[in-house]
């Protein structure tokens, strides 16, 4: 637990307030180009069916019929989505998460502080992204051969990945309320 505290004030002190400045411009702009594009070529293969990038409950069956509603091409574009897209979203939106975080506790939080730690939760979403992404990429892609132990996994993967996801954005929105608060106080 010691080298995680380390690891935590070490990342939260050293961060400069420009690297936050440059993984927000780059997560808007991909937000901005890039996932609007992805999202369309998504709606093309997964029609009323849905993504279980997207949804928060879903079920092993679902997943499987999500695999036979896509269809052959569309099994391989959700493939080569998650392979692509997906690994540099997660990476995207993890540096903006952990950057503004860092930039945040550096104002709100002494050395060796255990709130330091909350760093760790965008990059426990992005690892649970990853997570889901391979596991219903393999369950997708090896439709309709069972891969029922990810299929059984990949929902949790999923609803634990939103849960960071949430928190990890609701989380700078908290610290920048608390030092706006400290500063008109001051």
């Amino acid at each position: 637990m010691e080298n995680f505290r380390k690891f935590a004030d070490r990342i939260v002190s050293v961060t400069p307030w420009w690297i936050a400045l440059i993984a927000a411009v780059i997560f808007i702009l991909f937000s901005a180009t890039v996932l609007p594009d992805q999202s369309n070529k998504a709606a093309l293969y997964s029609a009323d069916v849905g993504s279980p990038d997207l949804s928060l409950f879903y079920s092993k069956e679902d997943l499987y019929q999500m695999a036979e509603q896509y269809g052959s091409d569309g099994r391989q574009a959700y493939v080569r989505a998650r392979f692509t897209f997906d690994l540099a979203f997660p990476i995207i939106y993890g540096a903006f998460l952990l950057f503004s975080s860092t930039w945040s506790l550096k104002r709100l939080t002494r050395s060796n502080s255990p709130w330091r730690l909350l760093v760790y939760i965008p990059l426990l979403a992005v690892i649970f992204d990853f997570f889901e992404n391979a596991s219903a990429a393999i369950v997708i892609g090896r439709y309709p051969s069972p891969s029922d132990l990810l299929a059984f996994l990949t929902p949790f993967f999923t609803l634990i990945k939103w849960i960071f996801v949430a928190s990890g954005f609701v989380l700078p929105i908290i610290y920048l309320v608390i030092l706006i608060l400290r500063r008109l106080r001051k």
